[in-house]
């Protein structure tokens, strides 16, 4: 009975965050939307029936993953309805395929959700199974299990903290790129550049013309700055030496480095050509600019897809990769230190431990990941892929990032000896705007980089294991 009655309460969560209008990256508005979501909905019924059948055949007699009957206890950020809809589907798809294993979501409302996961775990109502995103902290509380290679086998690449993987990772690291008004672009004969000078030109081009911004960014939200900082760090700084933040800790190097002043250098040089009032805007509102023919291109990640096709569904849209200044590609992508993780707690019974592994390799079979991909836009980070529906537009950053000649997380979301200290990657977005703004020289910056990183370094260094333990 009490399985009967999960299943229905998470099928009509399903249905309510279909009708909220979150549906997949593949519907293109009017009749055409109209025949997409048909044959989405007929493509869902039948992946759904294959993974019933598949984890039926998995759990026929003799081979059940688990002893007894076993609960757990599952918790992810439930802020897009997208992400709503795919993770009850998926969850409803796994309880019934495995009956003697009941899958409960807990709701997180929609807010903040380290500070909910922080809460779970203060109260002793840490989850079994969650989407981990502030992985190293709490692998170093000891907080979260080792995942096998059975599972880590499922995907191209894992992130390892300190020698060990802690998470299946969702999707690939967002990947950046400039998505651009492609009727505009036609109209006045404008191409995708294939050169850094080319992406400058065609910035000059537009602005020329004046009937709109070459770029919208959205420089109020500080994270949104972190886009453009880290396109920038990454063409001057990585391609150079991929170790910078480590060899700061160790004090062979510090962010009055030519490389470092190179990255100010390259944002003033694109930044010249972003709308009035950048610094006032919301990441919320650039697509607005888009759309509405304010502005020709922004710089973001593939979840501004749907963002779009939903302000605007006849809005015909382009991407390109922006290339870096000595010709290469170098993207967001790959997998991340974040994704599923199973708690060291829950991985200490037997039944949990494999009822949470059966969970997260059900949930990476294609034909529920797809589920997951397409809802989210998320880059496919699995060796055997899903096969899935989605706008021309975002098989090419797919393409993109498989033809890419680097593809790694962003400077932020590194761990082990390049991990950043707490505060620090805001403290340089914000010293990026007051160079942009022209209130601070680059010299200056660079100096007060080197002051305030000496100081984090006081209470964070991984190589030192200052903050660690």
């Amino acid at each position: 009975m009490k399985k009967k009655i999960l299943a229905a309460v998470l099928s009509a969560a399903t249905v309510t965050g279909m009708l909220a209008g979150c549906g997949s990256t593949a519907s293109t508005g009017g009749a055409e939307s109209a025949a997409a979501t048909t044959a989405n909905t007929e493509s869902t019924s039948a992946d759904a029936d294959a993974a019933a059948d598949a984890g039926a055949a998995a759990t026929t007699a003799g081979e059940s993953v688990v002893t007894e009957p076993t609960d757990l206890t599952f918790i992810f950020a439930d802020g897009d309805e997208g992400m709503k809809t795919a993770m009850n589907e998926i969850v409803n798809r796994f309880n019934e395929a495995y009956p003697d294993i009941t899958v409960t979501i807990e709701p997180g409302n929609g807010g903040a959700y380290s500070e909910f996961l922080k809460t779970k775990d203060s109260v002793g109502e840490f989850p079994d199974i969650m989407e981990m995103r502030d992985t190293a902290m709490y692998v170093r509380a000891g907080k979260l299990a080792e995942l096998p290679e059975e599972i880590t086998s499922l995907f191209q690449t894992t992130t390892e903290f300190e020698g060990a993987v802690y998470t299946a990772p969702l999707g690939g690291e967002n990947t950046n790129g400039i998505i651009y008004n492609k009727t505009y672009f036609d109209e006045n004969g404008f191409a995708e550049p294939t050169t850094y000078e080319e992406f400058l030109e065609l910035c000059q081009a537009i602005q020329e013309k004046g009937d709109m911004a070459p770029l919208v960014v959205g420089g109020q939200d500080i994270w949104h700055m972190g886009f453009w900082f880290h396109k920038a760090y990454n063409d001057q700084v990585l391609s150079q030496d991929p170790e910078f933040i480590k060899h700061c800790y160790e004090g062979t190097k510090d962010f009055t480095d030519e490389t470092v002043k190179a990255t100010f250098t390259e944002l003033q040089d694109i930044m010249q050509y972003a709308q009035d009032g950048w610094t006032s805007t919301p990441d919320a509102q650039i697509t607005t600019f888009l759309v509405s023919d304010m502005a020709a291109m922004m710089y973001s990640d593939t979840h501004m897809f749907s963002n779009i096709q939903q302000a605007d569904p006849s809005f015909e849209m382009g991407w390109f990769a922006v290339p870096s200044p000595d010709g290469k590609t170098r993207l967001v992508g790959g997998a991340g230190i974040g994704g599923l993780a199973i708690s060291a707690e829950a991985a200490q019974d037997p039944n949990k431990k494999a009822a949470g592994e059966a969970f997260i390799k059900f949930f990476f079979q294609p034909e529920n990941y797809k589920l997951y991909c397409e809802s989210l836009s998320a880059i496919p980070t699995t060796v055997d892929k899903p096969q899935l529906d989605v706008l021309p537009v975002f098989q090419e950053v797919i393409d993109a990032t498989e033809t890419a000649d680097d593809l790694a997380p962003m400077w932020n979301g590194r761990v082990g000896d390049n991990e950043l200290p707490p505060d620090f990657r805001n403290f340089t977005y914000k010293t990026l705007v007051e160079v942009l703004q022209g209130t601070r020289d680059i010299d200056s910056a660079c100096e007060e980089m080197n002051k305030t990183w000496k100081t984090a370094m006081e209470s964070f260094n991984p190589i030192t294991g200052t903050g660690i333990k």
